[in-house]
């Protein structure tokens, strides 16, 4: 009989490049069990036929995650000129086709059009909820919802190529943004219509592709070579200033209480550290600094203090 795996507490972040045809979901489950940790979580989403960058959090970290949900994200995308499918990417059938009659600078004039904050009508081939289910569950069904357009910055729209029907674009987006309706709504702006031939997220925020690790290199290395590409939780948040604080105050901090406190850094969230290092993300506002989110550790430890009651200088949060 086969042994059972035996999982483990594992903090911090990996960059993982997601291989083609896995869905976000199965790639964080192969890489939690490569890594043996009890808990794990990806920062957004890679559709089975998008591949790149990838972070999975694990432990801890998946609590700080939400900075790289919010950040924007940086795309290698191969749009396909001259039809158009009925999922916006290859994996949908041919609904039309038309002839393609461009040149390279009708693309660049059309690409200008798409700079800056546009208008986008969400797909129903997503995983946008409505009613509390997925769009693509009710496609299934032969129904289509009604969805309204939203906003979304594209900070940066490069052409790296244009042959053979082929559009190659290096794509800077905010948040939110669906580069399967901005590759349609580009041929559609071009008269030829398109559909998303490939994706490769490059960047999400700071982190990078070009640190990351594909799953046939972690399968190749030792559980010690594995465990020295995990970026400790604080990679998250590297431009988020720091303020550090004694035991004292960190207790009364996980006891949901306010500190008063002249720091002489900028109303809002701060790094926390104490004598052991990151205890978690404070919100500073004028003197006041409350508890944002700290690591659980934290709280056990403060409990077990028995820190308690208004001090000087503290204010019970009203949480």
């Amino acid at each position: 009989m086969m042994a059972r795996q035996t999982f483990r507490p594992l903090d911090g972040v990996l960059l993982f490049d997601k291989p083609l045809e896995l869905s976000s979901n199965d790639a964080l489950q192969i890489v939690r069990r490569l890594f043996k940790a009890q808990k794990a979580g990806h920062t957004g989403t890679l559709d089975p036929l998008a591949t790149g960058l990838l972070p999975v959090c694990f432990g801890e970290t998946t609590k700080f995650s939400n900075a790289l949900l919010d950040a924007d994200k940086t795309y290698r995308a191969l749009l396909q000129l001259g039809k158009t499918t009925t999922t916006g990417d290859a994996e949908g059938d041919v609904v039309a086709e038309h002839p393609v009659d461009i040149d390279r600078s009708d693309v660049d004039i059309t690409l200008a059009r798409f700079r800056g904050e546009i208008q986008q009508l969400p797909p129903m081939h997503s995983a946008l909820k409505h009613h509390g289910k997925p769009l693509y569950e009710y496609i299934r069904n032969g129904e289509t919802i009604a969805r309204e357009l939203r906003s979304v910055v594209i900070h940066k729209l490069t052409l790296n190529e244009f042959n053979d029907n082929q559009v190659d674009i290096t794509v800077l987006c905010s948040k939110g943004t669906y580069i399967r309706t901005l590759a349609e709504d580009i041929g559609a702006s071009l008269g030829c219509g398109a559909y998303l031939a490939g994706l490769r997220r490059t960047a999400i925020a700071h982190f990078d592709l070009g640190n990351g690790h594909s799953l046939q290199q972690l399968e190749t290395m030792t559980e010690a070579e594995r465990d020295a590409l995990v970026l400790p939780t604080e990679s998250l948040m590297p431009d988020m200033p720091v303020l550090e604080l004694d035991t004292g105050q960190i207790n009364r901090l996980a006891q949901g209480q306010r500190l008063g406190l002249d720091t002489g850094l900028p109303d809002g969230k701060i790094r926390l550290h104490g004598p052991q290092g990151f205890v978690g993300i404070g919100l500073l506002q004028g003197r006041r600094l409350s508890p944002d989110r700290l690591l659980s550790g934290v709280a056990i430890q403060a409990a077990k203090s028995g820190t308690a009651g208004n001090i000087i200088g503290v204010e019970q949060d009203p949480r």
